[in-house]
This record gives structure tokens, C-alpha cells and sequence, in this order.
């Protein structure tokens, strides 16, 4: 039994900030965050929205292009490091919003790389028949954590929720490979210090260069797929320069990279699925493309997975 996605859907504040309004609240340009960055504008949501409510929407918009309801499913994972409250989790919060009354419910930390995380999670219990119908969310509200006062930190990041439901699929489609991975050492360069989100950029940007090519070639060389066959390459949506350096390593076209950074930053564990959303609503993933997404963030975390697309 293969494990694939049965719908997606996705959730963005309305509130656009764009890099001119942080000019005039901090000593940066609209040019150097984009040359550096990629980023344009990015979604921030307001002080009466919080992760979950982002969370529930997309959850919905998932669940109906899936064809079923909250009450058929079996286990919901939600990725966010940040949480409404440390407890309960947002996880059980949908669940009840959802009336996903026989589901089990948990949230996965594993901060950008949660969903990648949560669809691997969901694959395991699929394909050993214990459920049927999984809901990944990868949702995060980071301007609750954002330094506003700390313009290396504060262009980066947005708000905003992507959601999957992973459930049975035909042989030869879904999850192909997948590769997870940590490093615990590097949780000094990224991590949360009472507020706010902290983070040495020049060594993440290290790390990720390196580790976001080697995770696409991994998965590839798992699934026993050529670097030419992949359709589309969806990396983690920190910066452009990262992004590139992936698709490089996998020697893609610029037009085979999704790219919604400039609209959105870096929305942590939802940039994944909500760049899913709009790659189907532009056409460019059709049924049976090969995709290869990687993400990777704090802890250190990492994770790839190459999957062909289709029910």
C-alpha cells in the first residue's frame, strides 16, 4: 500500500507587510532584502488570529478536496514551534474543530522541516494499514516570535498555514523515498531564547546549502530516479540563494524550482505545502510528475522526499 496526498489546502493572513513598510520601521531597503533574500512582502497575521485558527483553515480546504469529512479522520499531525499554547496542542484543538471525534492528535517540533516530518509520520501508519485518512498541517504564526527590533531576523519571516491529507494511493504513485535527519550540534545557530527566535545566519546558511542538495540527491538515488526526470523541485522557502544552490545541485531549470518566497518569506513548517497549493493552482504539477520536496530548520532538522503525484 502506497502512502500519497489526497488533497492539500491552504491559509494566509490578509495583513500584507512588504519590505517598503519595514523600511520605515527599521534600518534596512526593499534592495537589500531582496538581493540577500528573495523576499518581497510576507503575510502577518493579527494579534486576534492565532496558529490554529490558520491551522483549521487550511485544514478545511484539505479535507474538501480530499472528498471527506473531519469525522473520517484517523490521525491529525500538526508541524509548529508555534503553538497557540504549549498545551493542549493544536493538533487536538482541529480536532475538535474538524468533529474529527475517533482521531489521535499530536503536534510535531521539528520547526521548517515539520512537514516533511509529519508526511513521513503519516506514510509509516498508512502503509502498515493501521490508518486510513492523515491530516499534516504545517502551520506557524512566527511574528509572535519575531524581534521586530533585530532587522537580520524581522525581513525574514511570515505567517500562514498549508495542510495535506496523506491516505492510500495506487501502486507506483505517493511517497517514493524519503530521507529525515538532525543534527543537535547546530541547535545553537537557530533557537528561541525566552521571546524571540534567535539565529546565526551565515551558519544556517552554511548548513542548508549543503544539506538541502545532498537530501534531494539521497532521496533520488533511493527512489532509483535521474536527477532529469524530476518534474518539480519545492524546497523550503527561506531564501532564494539556498533554494538555487538545490536546484543547482540537481542541474533544474529555473522554471522546475517553486518559488513563493517573494510573496510570503519564511513561513517555517507551512512553506512546503502552501507552495504545493499554488504550483497545482498555477498547472504545474500534473498527475504522475515526479516532485522532490526538502526542507530544513532548527535543531538542526532536516528532510527530503521524492514522490510521484496521483491518487
Amino acid at each position: 500500500m502506497n502512502a500519497g496526498i489526497l488533497g492539500v489546502g491552504r491559509h494566509v493572513p490578509e495583513n500584507v507587510v512588504t519590505n517598503q513598510d519595514l523600511e520605515k520601521k527599521m534600518d534596512t531597503s526593499d534592495e537589500w532584502i531582496r538581493t540577500r533574500t528573495g523576499i518581497e512582502e510576507r503575510r502577518i497575521a493579527s494579534d486576534d488570529i492565532d496558529t490554529s485558527d490558520m491551522a483549521y483553515e487550511a485544514a478545511l480546504n484539505a479535507i474538501e478536496q480530499a472528498g471527506i469529512s473531519g469525522a473520517d479522520l484517523d490521525l491529525i499531525l500538526v508541524a509548529t514551534v508555534t503553538p497557540d499554547t504549549p498545551f493542549p496542542s493544536v493538533s487536538c484543538m482541529l480536532q475538535e474543530r474538524l468533529g474529527a471525534k475517533k482521531a489521535a492528535a499530536m503536534d510535531i517540533s521539528a520547526a521548517c522541516a515539520g512537514f516533511m516530518y509529519g508526511l513521513v509520520t503519516a506514510k509509516q501508519f498508512i502503509e502498515s494499514g493501521s490508518y486510513k485518512n492523515i491530516l499534516v498541517v504545517g502551520v506557524e504564526k512566527l511574528s509572535k516570535i519575531t524581534n521586530w527590533d533585530d532587522r537580520n531576523t524581522a525581513v525574514l519571516f511570515g505567517d500562514g498555514a498549508g495542510a495535506a491529507v496523506v491516505g492510500p494511493v495506487s501502486i507506483g504513485k505517493g511517497i517514493l523515498a524519503f530521507e529525515l535527519g538532525a543534527d543537535g550540534t547546530g541547535g545553537k545557530h537557530l533557537y528561541q531564547e525566552g521571546e524571540y527566535l534567535v539565529m546565526n545566519g551565515r551558519e544556517v546558511f552554511k548548513f542548508a546549502v549543503r544539506q538541502m542538495g545532498e537530501s534531494c540527491v539521497n532521496v533520488l538515488e533511493k527512489a532509483g530516479i535521474d536527477k532529469e526526470d524530476v518534474d518539480l523541485l519545492i524546497p523550503h522557502q527561506a531564501n532564494i540563494r539556498i533554494m538555487d544552490a538545490a536546484r543547482q545541485r540537481l542541474e533544474l531549470p529555473e522554471e522546475k524550482m517553486s518559488k513563493t518566497v517573494h510573496k510570503y518569506g519564511n513561513t517555517s513548517a507551512a512553506s512546503i505545502p502552501i507552495s504545493i497549493v499554488e504550483e497545482l493552482e498555477a498547472g504545474k504539477i500534473k498527475d504522475g510528475d515526479l516532485i522532490v520536496m526538502v526542507g530544513f530548520g532548527g535543531g538542526l532538522t532536516w528532510g527530503a522526499i521524492a514522490m510521484r503525484w496521483g491518487r
